[in-house]
């Protein structure tokens, strides 16, 4: 069993594991946090949310909110390039019932980047710290605020507007930053800087940090934590088509070997996750969706590149049925 694992705090929330699930645009819907609760998640993030779909009635808006009574604690991420709506989307998040509102300052994703938002903050540290301070201030210390963003726009790591974004955060009252051990321009490519992360850590001393990066399984995990002192972390996309990813971490730290799901155990979680999706979009738009969860699970099949050939093909329920009945209809959980 490993000793002196830190208890992650996020405002009045004690999680009993230091690990949660990242915000995933297109992934973490109540139907995949459903899935990663019911294997160990202690804590989840929707997916990323743009400030202005929040505030707009609709079908779209009732899917991005949708949480239910097991959704929780649960965090609600949102992103935009104005002070005003960003603090109307938050109070709206935060009346719907949502424990947390992070805002997301770390995107890298070019459409996002060219509307000003996500990652483009770090361009501009006066605007983010001013979006923080008015969703701080209509949070009214009533709804935890935590803020994403990575180590900087482009060059090194560590720039300026980064430890002024950081510092801006905690001013505020944030109950928590999480740090992308990376710069926007690497996207995910590179190693991420855990000595960096670890300065983090050291420079905010009691202030709770959740380091993400380079973070593939349960002992990667253990070792950022060990390796930088962050209060957490974060699994991103090594969690999407692992959610058995959260019981690994629970082994790992009881000393146990982690265990891989055998055949048996992953369709009954696909199973699951898929009749989920259907409810959640209904059976056209949500065999779809699946496909992509499909390609993401076969990575944990014997035979991954039959399996995810044959999850790009499907074009309805039913063909999506049919490849998990092809191939998972036997196998040991002990495999």
């Amino acid at each position: 069993m490993i000793d002196h694992l830190p208890q992650l705090r996020i405002g009045p929330i004690r999680l009993d594991v230091p690990v949660v699930l990242a915000p995933l645009s297109g992934y973490t819907d109540l139907a995949y946090r459903t899935i990663c609760r019911q294997l160990g998640a202690p804590y989840c993030a929707t997916e990323m949310m743009l400030d202005r779909l929040v505030l707009l009635p609709g079908k779209l808006r009732r899917r991005l909110i949708h949480t239910d009574a097991q959704d929780h604690p649960v965090a609600a991420q949102i992103a935009g390039n104005d002070p005003a709506v960003m603090a109307t989307s938050a109070a709206e998040l935060a009346a719907a019932g949502f424990d947390v509102v992070e805002i997301n300052m770390a995107c890298p994703v070019r459409k996002v980047l060219a509307r000003r938002r996500g990652g483009y903050m770090l361009k501009e540290p006066a605007l983010a710290a001013g979006i923080i301070a008015a969703v701080a201030d209509a949070l009214a210390g009533q709804t935890p605020l935590t803020v994403k963003l990575r180590m900087g726009f482009d060059g090194d790591a560590g720039s300026d507007g980064f430890w002024r974004i950081v510092q801006a955060a905690f001013d505020a009252g944030a109950a928590a930053v999480c740090v992308h051990a990376r710069t926007v321009a690497q996207r995910y490519t590179g190693r991420a800087d855990w000595e960096l992360l670890a300065e983090v850590k050291q420079r905010f001393g009691e202030r709770t940090i959740i380091g993400s990066g380079d973070v593939t399984d349960a002992p990667t995990a253990m070792a950022m934590i060990r390796q930088t002192g962050v209060d957490g972390v974060a699994f991103a996309r090594a969690a999407i088509g692992n959610p058995w990813i959260f019981e690994q971490f629970r082994d790992h730290i009881a000393g146990r070997t982690p265990r891989r799901p055998g055949l048996a155990q992953q369709r009954q979680v696909m199973q699951r996750h898929f009749d989920q999706a259907l409810e959640l979009y209904g059976p056209r738009r949500g065999a779809r969706h699946m496909i992509k969860f499909g390609i993401k699970y076969s990575r944990l099949h014997p035979t991954p590149a039959k399996v995810r050939a044959a999850f790009v093909a499907a074009r309805s329920a039913a063909q999506w049925q049919h490849v998990l009945e092809k191939f998972y209809a036997c196998g040991d959980d002990e495999a």
